[in-house]
C-alpha cells in the first residue's frame, strides 16, 4: 500500500510543470493592482489617522521591517513610490526568484502599515507569500516563458512548487466559501433583498446615473433571484477545485463576469483585479498556457509610417521691373 501511495506520489510529482505563464499573469495581475492602488492614492490617504490610531504608518513590531517603516519620517511618499516602481518590476515577469519575495514584502508592507486598506489589499499580500514556493524555485529569466530543462528534471522542486499550487487553491476556494456561506448569516441575503441595498447605497452602491437604471430591476421579484444568484456563484467558485476541468472553465468566465460588475457597482478596481489573478489560481489548469501570438504578432508588426509631404516645385524667377530714375 505504501509502495503504490509513493508511486501515485512520485507521478503526481512528475507531472505538468508548475512553472507556466499561468501564474505568471495571476502574480501580474495582482502586482499591477496593488501598484495601482498606491499610484492614485496620495500617502496622506493611504496613512491617514483613524479612531485610535493618531500615529502612522503602523510600525510597532514586525511592522517595523515594512517598506513605509524602513524609510526616514516624513518619506513616505518615497517610500510610495518606490513601492510603485517594485511592483512594476514584478509585474513584468522578470526574474521570479528575485521579485517573488520583493512582492511578498511591498504586499505585507501596505497591508501592515496603512489604514485605508480593503480586503483585496489583504489577499494580495496572503497569495504573495503562497507564491513564494513558486517564484523561488523558478529559474526562468521571465515568468512568460517555458519552463527550462533544469527545473523539470529536479524533483524537489517540482514538489515545493506544486505544493504551493494546492495551498493557492485551498486558500482562494476557502474566500469565495467564507464569502458565501458567510452570507447565509445575514436576513437581507437569506430574503433576496440584499443587492437592493448595496447597489442602491449612496456611499458605497452603485453610481446615480447607473442606479436609476437599475431600480425598476432591484424593485421588482426578479432581485431575489439576483441576490440568490450571487450565493450560489461564489459556492461554485469555492467548489471549483472539485470540479472537472470542463466545468471549471465554465466557472472561470462567470467568475470574472461577476467581479467586472463589483467593478462597474461599486468602482473597487484594484480588488477586482487581484481577485481576476486569484481566479486564474483556482480554475485555470497550471498547463494551460495562455497563448499570446496574437498579441505578439501585433506589437512586432510594422506600424504604417506618415506620407512623407510632396516635394515643392521650385519657382520660376520672374523679372521684376525696375524704373529708371532719369
Amino acid at each position: 500500500m505504501l509502495t503504490e501511495l509513493g508511486n501515485r506520489a512520485r507521478a503526481w510529482v512528475a507531472g505538468p510543470s508548475p512553472w507556466t505563464n499561468v501564474y505568471g499573469l495571476a502574480r501580474t495581475l495582482i502586482a499591477l493592482a496593488t501598484a495601482g492602488t498606491l499610484a492614485f492614492s496620495h500617502s496622506t490617504t493611504m496613512f491617514h489617522p483613524v479612531s485610535g490610531i493618531s500615529d502612522t504608518p503602523l510600525c510597532d513590531g514586525l511592522r517595523a521591517a515594512s517598506l513605509f517603516c524602513v524609510l526616514p519620517a516624513g518619506w513616505l511618499e518615497v517610500a510610495r513610490w518606490t513601492a510603485v516602481l517594485l511592483l512594476v518590476v514584478v509585474a513584468s515577469g522578470w526574474r521570479p526568484r528575485l521579485t517573488g519575495l520583493v512582492h511578498w514584502w511591498v504586499a505585507v508592507s501596505l497591508h501592515w502599515s496603512a489604514t485605508l486598506t480593503d480586503g483585496g489589499d489583504q489577499i494580495a499580500a496572503i497569495l504573495a507569500l503562497l507564491m513564494l514556493p513558486l517564484t523561488l524555485t523558478d529559474d526562468r529569466r521571465w515568468h512568460w516563458s517555458a519552463p527550462s530543462e533544469a527545473g523539470l528534471n529536479d524533483e524537489p522542486k517540482r514538489l515545493i512548487a506544486r505544493s504551493a499550487w494546492v495551498m493557492l487553491r485551498l486558500q482562494v476556494a476557502g474566500i469565495y466559501f467564507h464569502a458565501s456561506v458567510g452570507k447565509f448569516k445575514v436576513a437581507e441575503w437569506v430574503d433576496g433583498t440584499a443587492l437592493y441595498y448595496w447597489l442602491l447605497d449612496p456611499l458605497i452602491g452603485a453610481p446615480a446615473w447607473l442606479a436609476r437604471l437599475m431600480l425598476p430591476v432591484l424593485s421588482s421579484p426578479v432581485v431575489a433571484l439576483l441576490t440568490w444568484s450571487v450565493l450560489l456563484l461564489e459556492l461554485g467558485l469555492a467548489m471549483g477545485p472539485l470540479l472537472s476541468p470542463s466545468l471549471r472553465r465554465v466557472l472561470l468566465p462567470l467568475g470574472i463576469a461577476f467581479h467586472l460588475g463589483i467593478a462597474v457597482f461599486h468602482g473597487l478596481i484594484s480588488f477586482v483585479a487581484i481577485m481576476f489573478g486569484a481566479l486564474i489560481l483556482l480554475l485555470r489548469p497550471h498547463d494551460e498556457t495562455f497563448r499570446f501570438e496574437r498579441l505578439h504578432a501585433w506589437l512586432r508588426q510594422p506600424r504604417p509610417q506618415p506620407a512623407p509631404a510632396p516635394a515643392m516645385e521650385p519657382v520660376a524667377a520672374q523679372a521684376v521691373p525696375t524704373t529708371e530714375v532719369t
